[in-house]
């Protein structure tokens, strides 16, 4: 990763392109990340940046975090994350991190996690069939058969069932980034992201660009 910012999403909207065409964005509210900690191969075996972002009152943080940002000489913040980087000779402590390392036209990866919908069948879940809605005497049309087959008294492990849906770690991959507004740090990115709005989003440098 050579690049990085953490965001807030905080919707969806559409803009016009030069041609006159709608683009459905999703509007990324990127205010500047301060590095707190720098992390290199000698040290700690890789190169990274540690991260923080959002306010937050001094008396919600804990003793050890608390201590990371007074070494680093900074406001605490609400999240830290870390970046990997290739290179950290051009980054320092109490440096702020902005949207504009972000251009027009680039492409993204943007990380969130998912919207969490609870415990869910596996209609929902899986996007199975349900059973037929006749009228005879079936009366389980959105149930599951746990059988494997005559003799088998087990259920194979991986078997898809109802359960607990969303709220994971969720990455989309190639992203184009429309537009970049300094002034009020926010990044439009085309098409939808993960997670409700208000939900904290790493966007990225696309891997697989």
């Amino acid at each position: 990763m050579n690049k990085a910012i953490l965001g807030k999403k905080l919707g969806m909207t559409q803009v016009f392109a030069t041609n006159g065409l709608v683009i459905p964005v999703t509007v990324v509210e990127a205010e500047p990340n301060v590095i707190v900690q720098i992390k290199n191969e000698d040290k700690d075996g890789y190169n990274a940046l540690v991260v923080a972002y959002g306010s937050i009152r001094k008396d919600l943080v804990n003793k050890p975090r608390l201590g990371t940002f007074e070494k680093a000489g900074v406001e605490p913040r609400r999240i830290l994350r870390e970046f990997r980087v290739d290179d950290v000779s051009s980054y320092a402590v109490g440096q702020e991190i902005k949207c504009d390392v972000f251009s027009e036209g680039e492409k993204v990866d943007v990380i969130g996690t998912s919207r969490g919908h609870g415990f869910t069948g596996i209609i929902k879940r899986w996007n199975m069939r349900h059973q037929d809605n006749t009228h005879g005497g079936n009366k389980v049309h959105r149930h599951q058969s746990l059988g494997s087959g005559p003799g088998i008294a087990k259920v194979f492990k991986g078997k898809k069932m109802a359960g607990r849906y969303g709220g994971t770690r969720t990455t989309v991959q190639n992203l184009e980034v429309v537009r970049v507004d300094c002034d009020r740090n926010l990044i439009l990115v085309k098409g939808a992201i993960p997670g409700p709005r208000n939900g904290v989003v790493m966007v990225r440098n696309a891997v697989k660009a």
